[in-house]
Parts: C-alpha cells; sequence; structure tokens
C-alpha cells in the first residue's frame, strides 16, 4: 500500500509526521506523494482540508485518516498517543471504507467563459465585495427567494457543525446527501423578504444563486478566499464524488458533537 502524510507544520505534528513514516517505512509500506492510497492528516481539521484539496483528482482512489495534535477536531479519529496502535492497524488491518457526500460549486460567467467548477468538503460562502449582497435564489429552476443580506453559506453535512452553526444551521449527519443553505445577516422588513431559516436540500435538487446587481464577489471554498468578477451564476448542488475515509475503529459522530460543544 501507497501512503502520504501532511502536517500542520508545527513542532509536535512534523515530529509525529516523521515518526509515523519510518514506522510504516519499516512494515515496507511505500511512501508516495503523488498517488497514495492512503493520505494521513497530522494536525486538525485545517490540515485535512488542505489534503482533500491537494488530492481532490484522486478522490475514487485515495483514503484520508485524521491525527489530531490540538483540541479535538471533527476529521480526527486519533489522537498523538495512539501513534503506535495506529501505524499497526494500518500495516496490519484491513480498514473499513465511510464516504461523506461534497459540495459542487460551478461559477458561471456573463462573457460566456469558461465555467470554474470546485468542490467543498465543508462549505462555500458568497459576499458582495462591497455592500449588501442581492441574489435571486432558484431552486430546482424555480424561484424561491430575492435574498439582500450579508451573504450566503451553502454546507456539506460534514461541515454543518463548522461555519454553518455559527450562522444557525442544523447539524447534520454526515452520511445524508444534502447541502445546507444558511443566510448571513438577512434584511427581513416590510419590503424584503427571506424565508429567514436554513435549508436543507437533497441531492437531486440543485440551488442556483443569480446576482441582481454587476457587482464582484468573494467567494470560499472552504479555507479558500477567492475574487470572482462578471458572475452570471453560481450552481450548487450534491457533488457526484465523495470523500473516502479510512476507518480501523467506531468514530460516533454524534459523540464528536458532544465532545465539541458540550462536555467541558
Amino acid at each position: 500500500m501507497k501512503f502520504a502524510i501532511t502536517s500542520k507544520g508545527d513542532a509536535m505534528s512534523n515530529t509525529l509526521m516523521q515518526k509515523m513514516k519510518t514506522y510504516l517505512l519499516d512494515f515496507e509500506l511505500e511512501y508516495d506523494e503523488d498517488q497514495p492510497d492512503l493520505v494521513i492528516s497530522v494536525g486538525g481539521d485545517g490540515t485535512l482540508l488542505y489534503a482533500f484539496h491537494r488530492y481532490r483528482s484522486r478522490l475514487d482512489k485515495t483514503a484520508f485518516i485524521g491525527v489530531h495534535t490540538g483540541h479535538l477536531g471533527f476529521y480526527a479519529d486519533w489522537v498523538p498517543d495512539e501513534i503506535e496502535k495506529l501505524v499497526i492497524a494500518i500495516a496490519k488491518t484491513p480498514y473499513q471504507i465511510v464516504e461523506y457526500p461534497l459540495l459542487e460549486v460551478i461559477i458561471r460567467y456573463n462573457d460566456g467563459g469558461k465555467e470554474t467548477r470546485y468542490l467543498a468538503l465543508n462549505e462555500c460562502t458568497v459576499k458582495s465585495v462591497s455592500g449588501t449582497l442581492v441574489m435571486d435564489v432558484e431552486i430546482k429552476g424555480d424561484l424561491f427567494e430575492t435574498f439582500r443580506g450579508d451573504g450566503l453559506c451553502i454546507s456539506t453535512p460534514s461541515g454543518s457543525t463548522a461555519y454553518n452553526k455559527a450562522l444557525g444551521g442544523a447539524i447534520l449527519h454526515p452520511s445524508l446527501p444534502a447541502i445546507q443553505v444558511a443566510e448571513m445577516a438577512s434584511i427581513n422588513n416590510r419590503v424584503f423578504r427571506t424565508i429567514g431559516s436554513p435549508l436543507v436540500l437533497p441531492a437531486h435538487h440543485t440551488c442556483l444563486l443569480k446576482p441582481v446587481n454587476d457587482v464582484d464577489f468573494q467567494i470560499t471554498v472552504d479555507h479558500l478566499s477567492l475574487l470572482h468578477k462578471d458572475v452570471k451564476s453560481i450552481q450548487c448542488r450534491v457533488a457526484n464524488e465523495k470523500i473516502r475515509f479510512a476507518r480501523f475503529r467506531p468514530f460516533p459522530f454524534w459523540k464528536r458533537v458532544r465532545d465539541s460543544f458540550i462536555c467541558d
């Protein structure tokens, strides 16, 4: 089996990365940063997001596993004290594959030029570079509302515990093939109305955002921040691709939620 390791870059994460690499090579596994079967992320959720985007062209061939060296991470199964145990599991034990849905974002432009496609593990956010964001929101080809406010956040179920939760969105189990649309400070008065509630859309529903004004947009895809001009529409839906996680033991989602937000 071929493996690669990504590190957060701090001293602890780099030390663990080198230790795991040495151990796995001793077990005669092959280190391959270009075409790994397994990518081990050492750090936090941000480190795994980086690894996901680095290997997004190999999602059907590469599985991910996380080791967290800071606060409890939603994508990290293992802690530093369990490194030897994890290495033996990787070298000696077949792992279970768990797949989570991703968000597909397609940005189209008024000049009819080439569209831009992104995949998000956590979320995509859309804001106007200056002033209020004004967007027509279409669902399955029908106009649902004209949104006015600070912005919109479209998240995956596995990303529902991140920015989406801070906006008052629901926490969705990551096995659900859905996306969620949450508002950022919407304007609601006698003239302007939005639904004022997060929307959960199934895999066969597409959300299309169409600018009402000719403005530039600040669009984030996970940790990437992008400036887009002359935007015609932003299409969001559940992607055909999925992220694959390698599981060597149970990793209950609701226990992670409880440990992260409720337990001391």
